[in-house]
């Protein structure tokens, strides 16, 4: 059995530890390797493979993963180790936009830790139909996806505007489910967090943090596009105006 292949969000982590060594390499006896090497053997990906094949993700590749990061950089002077066209894909990312993926690697890493990211089942919506993920990767879309699907939550928040005297109606477009189906869409409507969770941080969602949302619209909040899969109804009106 030979180990799978570096996933986007294995790439973002071992990416943002790069990047905070100032885009070196990082040494086998470095601990912040072996922390690394714990955490992905950790990640929930590969149908538990880290329980078969005690050489995954271990300290001597995560290394090796650290200098195939570092020297396919374009800064780097020297030669390049053989990286794969998703290793430069990352280093790409984390070059236009350093700021958000070291905000989801901190994410990622916080989720994990917590123990909370482990316990939320794979979400339909988490990979593009294309097969690609968004910035913030896999995980954190499950993990915000989950969130957002919580029926709890949705009541709670139907709950809050109707206290409010609140139309229940998309934010962005404004379609009105009962408006348009009577008593069968009475009550119906769909929420979205505001912020993408590598934003906002793995805490406790708040009624603020969602917006009511059609289902159209919801979607095209969620929808891959030049590298983003999470929009906010102001952006998404925004993208509809021009």
């Amino acid at each position: 059995m030979r180990s799978p292949a570096w996933t986007w969000d294995e790439l973002l982590l071992a990416c943002a530890l790069v990047a905070r060594n100032g885009w070196r390499e990082l040494r086998v006896s470095d601990p912040a390797v072996t922390e690394l090497s714990e955490l992905l053997r950790s990640l929930p990906l590969h149908e538990g493979i880290a329980r078969k094949l005690p050489e995954y993700r271990s300290v001597g590749s995560v290394s090796r993963k650290t200098t195939d990061l570092a020297t396919n950089h374009p800064a780097h002077a020297g030669k390049a180790t053989k990286g794969g066209n998703l290793d430069k894909a990352v280093i790409q990312a984390f070059i236009e936009h350093e700021s958000e993926m070291l905000q989801a690697a901190q994410a990622l890493e916080e989720g994990i830790g917590s123990g909370q990211l482990t316990l939320v089942p794979e979400q339909p919506d988490e990979i593009a139909e294309d097969g690609s993920t968004a910035l913030e990767g896999r995980l954190l879309a499950r993990w915000a996806i989950s969130r957002e699907r919580s029926p709890e939550l949705r009541r709670r928040k139907i709950a809050q505007a109707r206290k409010l005297g609140q139309a229940l109606q998309c934010e962005v477009c404004a379609f009105d489910f009962s408006r348009m189906y009577g008593r069968l869409g009475d009550g119906y409507i769909e929420v979205h967090h505001i912020l993408p969770l590598h934003i906002a941080g793995p805490r406790e969602t708040g009624l603020d943090d969602l917006a009511f949302l059609c289902a159209n619209c919801h979607r095209m909040c969620h929808t891959s596009h030049q590298g983003a899969s999470w929009r906010t109804p102001d952006a998404l009106r925004e993208e509809m105006r021009t």
